[in-house]
């Protein structure tokens, strides 16, 4: 894409020109700031050709740059050739911010615009804070998108769905009771809402405006009279409009919600100013209560149901896993396995299975050096065929009706060395460090985030990734509200929580390693001392043992891995053929 950058970079320019602009930042995301988003709003992408999850643009009148965080260097390095941006590797001591890099390259009196919806309003009163200090002023309505970019894809207008009580395990009635009194216990009457999670976990709807994620795109307003669904009419169906009339929830359009908030002025309102845009936080003329708000804690806090239903899912995704990795032991010795035909071919696994969706991201199929690039995906231009030799590192996740998965495993292709043996098993021991940890309740992410990298700073090895995220149930892949990485977060890992374990490493040019299973909070003990919390893995696939270094393993670790490869033979063998429970049964026998 990089190739078309060029013009679209002068065409921006002429526009900003005329609107006296010295600077535009253009992050990657929506008006509800999601990870994911629909190709209308793709406009990061568009004009510097960089299409990974996590980054920003800006553009002066003589400079461009995109900052990205380590798990896109390599891939944003490749994609900004010739595009005429230059990569800022955020979260490195030597990358300035962009607040920071725009005081150093412009004068005192510029200007510096953005698109008012597509920030949160956390963000936005940082920029202003900080430019004012500088003397440079900030604009918040330049939309220059419409008029430049000639093809711009429209909104997405597909009707949205109701998610069933027998999957999600609560009604939205019920959800609504709970979400407006903890708000009227933080001193507020009323919450306005724009994640897109957040809406369809609290009305149980689902969509498919966004690839991977199965959101629709809408905002949301409740209070103790009103339940109001902010969505475009072309959306609505007559399915759909039963599921809102039966929760009481009332419909009126997309963009009307800029006026309704404008509307109430005797409405103490609730907001997180993390997930709000700014432009629709701008039109409130009343009350306001910054908060994070309830619905993260209580959406990542799976219940009975949801719990039942991803064990189930994850039985159902084991087989598929199965059945691809013995189409790949086949197709790679006829020479027919490239990265793409396997991802394209683990998708149709997964597509046979009962209750599938959609994959939850794009699948990863990095072989050697590609592993290396964490959020690698393959395009005709970079596939290339599969070998008997080095790694395999396949990353990938489906969306089922009752749960998301997600899981990463490196596999054996050839006769490795020892290094690379080294290697894999180091990443495996933090894995299982992890996943034997037992904590006290109240115990945080970046407590327990050392904890799977030890094994690799005694070698002085590391990764730059977070070692676990939230997971949804039939909602995001990536969920908070919490995490376990190096970087500090206050919300403690709590039972029913569904969080990633995954270590890795990364070696430049040569390969990538990592090892994934979803894991869910659970109690393990109680005492005087008070709850004890462990991680139960959930995910249903047996690690490579032709790649293990035994002489670094302890027994205990053996242990670990031979009760974890028996568990996973059970609990899929009743739902493979003869031929896959022996494939199964060889990959996981005892070590």
């Amino acid at each position: 894409m990089s190739k078309n950058t060029l013009p679209r970079l002068e065409a921006l320019r002429a526009e900003m020109a005329q609107h006296n602009i010295n600077a535009f930042i253009i992050p990657g995301t929506d008006p509800h700031q999601s990870e994911y988003y629909a190709d209308h709003w793709g406009c990061r992408t568009w004009i510097s050709g960089f299409n990974g999850s996590a980054g920003t643009a800006v553009v002066t009148t003589d400079k461009a740059g995109l900052w990205t965080d380590s798990r896109y260097f390599l891939q944003a390095d490749e994609q900004l050739a010739d595009s005429g941006f230059v990569l800022f590797k955020d979260g490195l001591p030597e990358t300035p911010s962009i607040e920071a890099w725009l005081s150093t390259v412009l004068p005192a009196g510029a200007t510096v615009a953005i698109d008012g919806t597509l920030f949160s309003t956390t963000s936005v009163e940082s920029m202003i804070s900080f430019f004012e200090k500088h003397s440079i002023s900030l604009v918040t309505d330049f939309t220059p998108f419409d008029k430049i970019w000639q093809d711009r894809p429209t909104l997405p207008n597909t009707p949205f769905f109701g998610h069933d009580l027998e999957y999600c395990g609560e009604n939205a009635t019920s959800k609504i009771m709970r979400v407006m009194q903890a708000i009227k216990d933080s001193g507020a009457d009323a919450l306005l809402l724009s994640a897109l999670d957040d809406i369809a976990w609290l009305f149980n709807i689902r969509g498919k405006d966004v690839n991977y994620n199965p959101m629709t795109y809408a905002y949301a307003y409740i209070d103790d009279k009103r339940s109001i669904l902010f969505v475009r009419s072309e959306k609505l169906n007559e399915e759909n409009r039963a599921h809102l009339r039966a929760i009481g929830v009332e419909q009126m359009p997309y963009e009307a919600v800029f006026d309704f908030a404008a509307s109430l002025r005797d409405k103490k309102v609730s907001i997180n100013p993390a997930k709000l845009n700014y432009t629709l936080y701008n039109k409130l003329n009343t009350t306001v209560v910054r908060e994070n708000g309830p619905i993260a804690m209580f959406k990542a806090i799976k219940n009975e149901t949801q719990i039942a239903g991803i064990r189930q899912a994850m039985v159902r995704d084991g087989v598929a896993l199965v059945r691809f990795f013995r189409w790949l032991d086949s197709n790679i010795d006829l020479g027919t396995a490239t990265e793409i035909s396997a991802a394209q071919q683990l998708r149709a696994f997964r597509a046979e299975q009962n209750l599938f969706v959609d994959e939850s991201f794009s699948t990863i199929c990095g072989y050697n050096e590609h592993g290396a690039i964490v959020h690698y995906s393959a395009t005709p231009e970079s596939n290339v065929p599969i070998r008997r030799k080095g790694f395999l590192l396949v990353d990938s996740g489906a969306q089922y009706l009752d749960g998301t998965t997600d899981i990463t495993r490196t596999v054996s292709l050839g006769t490795l060395t020892l290094q690379q043996k080294r290697d894999f098993t180091l990443v495996l021991k933090g894995h299982i460090a992890l996943s034997r940890c037992q904590f006290p309740e109240g115990t945080r992410g970046a407590q327990l985030d050392t904890i799977a990298r030890m094994p690799l700073w005694k070698d002085g090895l590391n990764y730059l990734h977070g070692t676990g995220h939230g997971v949804g149930h039939f909602l995001n892949v990536h969920e908070g509200p919490q995490s376990i990485r190096l970087q500090e977060n206050p919300t403690p890992l709590m039972p029913g929580m569904i969080t990633s374990n995954e270590p890795g490493l990364y070696r430049a040019g040569e390969y990538g390693i990592r090892h994934e299973n979803l894991v869910l909070t659970t109690l393990a003990q109680e005492s005087e001392f008070g709850k004890f919390y462990r991680f139960e893995p959930l995910t249903l696939f047996p690690f490579d043992k032709r790649a293990l270094d035994m002489t670094i393993l302890q027994p205990y670790e053996i242990a670990w891995l031979n009760d974890y490869h028996r568990m996973v033979y059970d609990k899929l063998k009743s739902s493979l053929t003869s031929e896959e429970c022996e494939w199964l049964r060889e990959a996981t026998s005892a070590i």
